[in-house]
């Protein structure tokens, strides 16, 4: 019975972090459904946005007040944790505070860490207020309604009640120092916890152990059930971030990538000398790959990685100018969307032992409209604006090509700019003999 805790303790490890594992697994496959696209080049250049984008928020900070509130939550987070190294090894040797011979070096990791709670604490009730009070308007926006917004706010939530369950821990662990109780060494520096000592005056000794383990084992077993949360969550960032800024676009924003084939049709036209009756038979030619994209398995895996990556925060979506004049368009929904699918997809495929059976269901049409894609400028504003590198703006030409190219499903508009270039060399009704007319005017 003396080592039931350490046993106990051992099982919820291994059952959080293999279940972790699982959903990782899962999400690599996901990903792994997009076609492959060559992301290996410029290597130093994708560290430096990596490092400068992911870890050290640059862009985070374009609008100081959410960027500052960020920040401490990001580095607390992260910080605090380096004491769940220290919560792991007493939970698995059945010590108490390890790394207390670290002395005074000890003691200013867990005031710091104090200190970096009450701040982490003080953040997310200031993005409650903003989210759930002043209701910024970009948080109520059509596609946060429902689950995204509970979503929102219980991240919130529990990142709130691992913090008090930390500060509640060394609130009696230091009380227990006070009174010398067996096992409890003194150690650490307790400068926000020490407040909350004196609603512990009149519990007995065996209250305040009891207390206090009830603190310990909900924070530790916290920490793992919001690491196997994140999947289900918009705080899959926390992870992908990093993978997501160092894959990022290198090229200049207005620069679009081109179709082969149609590069190879274009060149043949162009070039007077080009013989087209050389080109190999058509029974012998392999069969032409679809133009654009109509789900999500015709998007590369850097698409599907955005997707993942999205953190919901609108910035992309308020700064759209076609989102801004009322137009249906919203460029976080286009994310949204696209991870909904590919979710989809993937239980699909888990559902029949890992082949993918047709629903008759697809990203276009059922997720997101004509009229949301062509509401688009191509102004590349959302992919300036987003934190962590993501592109929508690539996922709505692509689907764009396939309306173009495959159905000829473009707006009339388009049809008959096209129509022009194609007989007059130019996007306007007039015929090439005419165009210097207004010369004579």
């Amino acid at each position: 019975m003396e080592y039931l805790p350490n046993i106990v303790f051992a099982i919820a490890l291994i059952l959080g972090i293999g279940f972790f594992a699982r959903n990782v697994k899962k999400l690599s496959r996901n990903i792994k459904l997009g076609k492959d696209v060559d992301v290996s080049d410029n290597k130093s250049q994708r560290w430096k946005n990596m490092a400068k984008i992911a870890l050290g928020q640059t862009k985070m900070v374009v609008r100081p007040i959410a960027g500052l509130m960020h920040i401490i939550v990001y580095v607390g987070f992260v910080i605090i944790n380096i004491e769940v190294l220290e919560i792991i090894l007493d939970g698995l040797l059945g010590t108490h505070r390890l790394f207390s011979p670290l002395g005074s070096f000890y003691n200013f990791l867990i005031g710091s860490f104090e200190i970096l709670a009450l701040l982490v604490i003080v953040a997310v009730v200031v993005f409650w207020i903003r989210r759930n009070i002043i209701r910024i308007q970009r948080f109520i926006k059509p596609e946060m309604k429902g689950w995204p917004k509970t979503d929102g706010n219980m991240i919130l939530y529990i990142e709130f009640v691992l913090m008090i369950l930390f500060l509640t821990m060394n609130a009696t662990d230091f009380q227990l120092q006070q009174i010398g109780a067996e096992h409890y060494v003194q150690a650490g520096f307790f400068p926000v916890s020490q407040f909350i000592v004196p609603l512990l005056e009149g519990l007995s000794e065996s209250s305040l152990i009891f207390v206090e383990r009830t603190a310990w084992w909900l924070h530790i077993l916290g920490i793992l059930a919001f690491l196997n949360y994140l999947y289900y969550s918009k705080h899959l960032h926390i992870l992908l971030a990093f993978p997501n800024t160092y894959y990022g676009k290198l090229k200049p924003q207005g620069q679009f990538n081109n179709l082969e084939s149609v590069t190879k049709e274009v060149k043949l036209m162009m070039d007077p000398d080009a013989d087209p009756y050389t080109a190999p038979a058509e029974d012998d030619a392999a069969e032409p790959e679809k133009f654009g994209a109509s789900d999500v398995m015709d998007l590369n895996w850097v698409q599907l990685l955005n997707a993942y990556t999205c953190t919901e925060c609108g910035r992309c979506t308020s700064e759209c100018p076609a989102n801004q004049t009322g137009k249906k368009l919203s460029p976080r929904k286009i994310m949204m969307d696209t991870r909904d699918r590919l979710e989809e997809v993937g239980n699909n495929i888990d559902a029949n032992q890992g082949q993918f059976i047709p629903d008759g269901k697809q990203l276009l049409g059922d997720y997101i409209s004509h009229e949301e894609l062509w509401a688009c400028t191509t102004c590349n504003a959302c992919v300036e604006a987003c934190p962590v590198s993501i592109d929508p703006l690539s996922i709505i030409v692509e689907m764009r090509r396939y309306l173009v190219m495959e159905q000829s499903a473009a707006p009339t508009e388009l049809n008959n700019m096209m129509s022009n270039i194609e007989n007059n060399g130019a996007p306007w009704p007039y015929n090439q003999m005419d165009r210097l007319n207004w010369v004579n005017e």
